[in-house]
C-alpha cells in the first residue's frame, strides 16, 4: 500500500494510510527510526448512535490530499450512511517536533447529535517490541508514550476543553487484540499505564447541532525525554495547534514560491505538482542532509527492507532537482552529507543510513572466488555531477573550495584510477538498478561526464595537474564506450559488458542511450544517438492503453505478464521528454511536451505521490510510493521545459535562477 502522504520538517516525517491514518513515524532522522511497524496504525474512530466505526472500517469514503503550494494535507472522510463528515487538516511544525491535526466534525443531519471521537496510538519505539511504556500524566492531562531517548506525547483539545477520556494496555499480547477493543461500547476503563508492547486511546464527547460542526485540535510532540515533550506540549498550548498550523502553511507557502517561477500555458495539474514535488522531495531531507529514497514502509509486506536509505544516486539526482528549484541550502547539505560518508578510496557504497551509517545491501565483495568492491558507480559519479549543476547556479565557490580534496578530487582520483588498461573503461560495477555487476553503459557515460566536471573544478581552482589527469581520463573513457560498448546489430548500445568482452548483454535498456545523451559523451543529435533513441522508443514504449516507456526489455520487477516489456516508470518516461525537448524549435511542438507531463500528473494519486513505476493496464502505482527520485525527475523535466522557452524566446523570464 503506498503512502498517501507524507509530512516531515528535517527530524520526523508522518507517512498516512490512504484512510489518512498515520502508519510511519520516523524520528530522530527522517528514514530512521520508524515508531510504527508494518502491522501498526494509528486507528481513528467516531462513535455515533450507539456504534463506534473507525475510518478503515468501510463505512467512510476517504480522499487524502495536500493543500496547494503548501506542506499541509487535506483529509477528507464522509460517511452519508453515517450523517458524519470530518475535515482534518494536518502539518508537521517546521520550527519544532509537533505533529498537529485540526479537524472539523460535521453533522450532516437535521437534528442535534451525540458524538464521540477516538485516536488510537499504536507504537513500536525504537523498532523493538519490548520495554514501551505508555501512562496518563494527570498533571498535565496528557499520554506519553517513551522508552529511553524516544518519547511521544499526545493531547485533544478544543478551544475551552480537553480530551475527557482515556486508557493504555496491551497491544498483540496476552490474548489482548489492543487497546482500541475497548473502545467500541464508547467507553474507555481509564487504565492509567501499561508496559511491554503496548497502544492507548483518548477520545472527546460532543452534542452537534444539526447541519453544525465542531472543531477538534490533536497533536503528538516528540523529543528524547519526559520534560522536553511536556515543555512543547506547554508550548502548543500557549500558540494554540491552530496558530502553528497557519505558520507552518505561510512558511512552506513561502518556500515553495521562493523563486517566483513563471509556467507560461502549463495547466494548473503540471504547476501543483511541480510545487508538490518540491515538497515532497524536502519531506524526505534531514537537517543533516541526508536525503531519503522513500518513506513507504509499506515496502516490508513484499520483501526484506524498506527504501528508507540514501542512495548516493537517487540523492545526488534529488539535490540536483532541489538546486535547479534555487534551494541551496538543503542541496548543499546533502554534499557535506556525502563528504561525511564517502570512503577513503574515493568511491561510495550502495546506501547509507540517514545516521550516516552503512545501509543493508545486497551487492556482494566476491564474485566467483574474487574478491571485488560491491559499488554501483554510477553513485560515486552522479554526484560530483550534481555539485557541478550546484556550483552553476549558486556561484558558491567557497563551498566548492571546503569539499574539493575531501569530496571532488578523492572521488575524481579514485574514478580514473578505477579504470581498464586495455579497454579505457570503467571497471566492473553495478549497473544503475542495482542486478548485475560488469561495465554498463551508462555508468561508463556517468563517469565520464563525471571527469569533465572534476576537470572544471580543478581549472577554476587553478590545479592544473589535476585539470589535465581528470580531462584525459575522460577522454580516455568516451573513446571506450564508442569502440567496445556500441552495439552494431542493433544500432544501440551495450546494456553492459564483462571486462574481457566474453560475456555482452544486449538487452535495450532505457539508461544506455539516457546516459550517453545527458553526460554529453555524445551531442543530442549525433546520428548514433537519435537513432539510439528511436531504438529505445520502439522496444520500450507500452502498447497499452496506460503507455509510457519501461526500463528494459525484459523486466520482471512487479511484472503483470502479457507482451510487454515490462511496467513504465516516472524515471524512463522522463527521460525520453528530457530528450525530445533538445528538438523543440518552435512554440507549435511544445503540446507534445506537455502531453508526457500530463502523463505523469495523470499517475499521482489524488495526493501528488508519484510512485516508481505503475501497472502497466490498470495505472496503479507499484513499489514505493511516494519515490523522491520520481519527483526529482519530473522537476528536472519542468525546469528543462522553462529553460527551452527562454532559449526560443517565448517566455523571456520562466526561469529564474541562473
Amino acid at each position: 500500500m503506498p503512502k498517501y502522504a507524507c509530512l516531515g520538517n528535517g527530524n520526523m516525517l508522518i507517512g498516512y494510510d490512504r484512510f489518512g491514518q498515520v502508519k510511519d513515524l520516523y524520528f530522530h532522522y527522517p528514514g530512521l527510526e520508524n515508531h510504527i511497524d508494518e502491522y501498526q496504525t494509528h486507528k481513528i474512530g467516531i462513535f455515533v448512535d450507539g456504534a463506534l466505526h473507525w475510518l478503515d472500517g468501510g463505512k467512510f469514503g476517504v480522499v487524502v490530499e495536500y493543500e496547494n503550494d503548501t506542506m499541509s494535507s487535506v483529509i477528507t472522510a464522509e460517511s452519508k450512511d453515517l450523517g458524519i463528515k470530518l475535515i482534518f487538516k494536518d502539518v508537521v511544525y517546521n520550527e519544532k517536533n509537533v505533529f498537529v491535526r485540526d479537524i472539523e466534525i460535521i453533522n450532516l443531519y437535521d437534528v442535534k447529535r451525540s458524538v464521540k471521537i477516538f485516536f488510537n496510538q499504536q507504537f513500536n519505539i525504537s523498532q523493538t517490541h519490548t520495554g514501551d511504556t505508555a501512562y496518563y500524566d494527570p498533571f498535565d492531562e496528557v499520554i506519553i508514550h517513551y522508552k529511553g531517548r524516544r518519547v511521544f506525547l499526545i493531547n485533544l483539545v478544543t478551544d475551552k476543553d480537553k480530551f475527557d477520556d482515556y486508557s493504555v494496555g496491551i497491544l498483540g499480547l496476552e490474548g489482548k487484540e489492543g487497546t482500541f477493543k475497548d473502545a467500541e461500547d464508547g467507553i474507555l476503563s481509564k487504565n492509567p499505564i501499561e508496559h511491554g508492547q503496548v497502544d492507548s486511546v483518548i477520545s472527546m464527547s460532543f452534542e452537534i447541532p444539526p447541519k453544525k460542526s465542531q472543531s477538534v485540535c490533536y497533536f503528538m510532540t516528540v523529543g528524547k525525554s519526559i520534560s522536553d515533550v511536556k515543555s512543547l506540549n506547554l508550548l502548543v498550548l500557549k500558540k494554540t495547534p491552530s496558530y502553528i498550523l497557519r505558520s507552518t502553511q505561510n512558511y512552506w507557502r513561502a518556500w515553495v514560491k521562493n523563486q517566483n517561477f513563471s509556467f507560461y500555458s502549463l495547466s494548473d495539474e503540471i504547476i501543483n505538482l511541480f510545487n508538490k514535488s518540491l515538497l515532497f522531495i524536502r519531506t524526505h531531507v534531514a537537517d543533516n542532509g541526508a536525503i531519503l529514497a522513500s518513506c513507504d514502509s509499506d515496502m516490508l509486506f513484499y520483501g526484506r527492507d524498506t527504501y528508507s536509505y540514501i542512495w548516493p544516486r537517487d540523492g545526488a539526482i534529488s539535490a540536483l532537482a532541489l538546486a535547479k528549484a534555487g534551494d541551496f541550502n538543503a542541496s548543499r547539505r546533502f554534499f557535506e552529507f556525502c563528504r561525511d560518508v564517502i570512503s577513503p578510496e574515493g568511491y561510495f557504497l550502495q546506501k547509507y543510513r540517514p545516521d550516516k551509517s552503512l545501509g543493508s545491501s545486497w551487492h556482494a565483495w566476491v564474485s566467483d572466488g574474487k574478491p571485488h568492491l560491491p559499488i554501483q558507480e554510477d553513485g560515486t559519479a552522479l554526484i560530483i555531477l550534481a555539485l557541478w549543476k550546484y556550483y552553476e547556479l549558486s556561484k558558491d565557490l567557497e563551498f566548492i573550495e571546503s569539499v574539493y580534496n575531501d569530496l571532488i578530487k578523492i572521488s575524481a582520483d579514485f574514478m580514473t584510477y578505477y579504470t581498464d588498461s586495455i579497454t579505457g573503461l570503467p571497471k566492473p560495477s553495478y549497473d544503475l538498478w542495482e542486478m548485475k555487476y560488469g561495465i554498463s553503459t551508462f555508468t561508463s557515460s556517468t563517469v565520464y561526464g563525471a571527469l569533465e566536471k572534476a576537470s572544471k573544478f580543478a581549472e577554476m581552482l587553478g590545479k592544473t595537474s589535476h585539470k589535465e589527469k581528470y580531462k584525459n581520463a575522460a577522454e580516455t573513457i568516451k573513446n571506450g564506450i564508442l569502440k567496445h560498448l556500441y552495439d552494431q546489430k542493433n544500432n544501440y548500445f551495450y546494456k553492459q559488458r564483462s571486462l574481457d568482452g566474453g560475456l555482452i548483454d544486449e538487452t535495450i535498456d532505457v539508461s544506455s542511450f539516457y546516459g550517453l545523451y545527458r553526460y554529453k559523451v555524445l551531442p543530442f543529435d549525433d546520428p548514433l544517438l537519435v537513432k539510439a533513441h528511436e531504438v529505445m522508443k520502439k522496444r520500450l514504449s507500452l502498447n497499452t492503453n496506460i503507455g509510457g516507456i519501461a526500463r528494459f526489455e525484459g523486466d520482471i520487477y512487479h511484472n503483470p505478464g502479457g507482451n510487454i516489456p515490462g511496467n513504465p516508470w516516472i524515471i524512463t518516461t522522463l527521460w525520453s521528454t528530457q530528450y525530445k525537448l533538445e528538438f523543440v524549435k518552435s512554440e507549435s511542438e511544445l503540446p507534445e511536451i506537455v502531453k508526457d507531463f500530463t502523463w505523469v500528473a495523470k499517475r499521482a494519486l489524488a495526493s501528488g505521490v508519484l510512485p516508481e513505476q505503475v501497472n502497466a493496464y490498470t495505472g496503479e502505482s507499484l513499489s514505493a510510493t511516494p519515490l523522491t527520485w520520481s519527483h526529482a525527475e519530473y522537476v528536472i523535466t519542468v525546469v528543462d521545459y522553462l529553460e527551452k522557452l527562454e532559449e526560443l524566446g517565448i517566455c523571456k523570464a520562466c526561469y529564474p535562477i541562473k
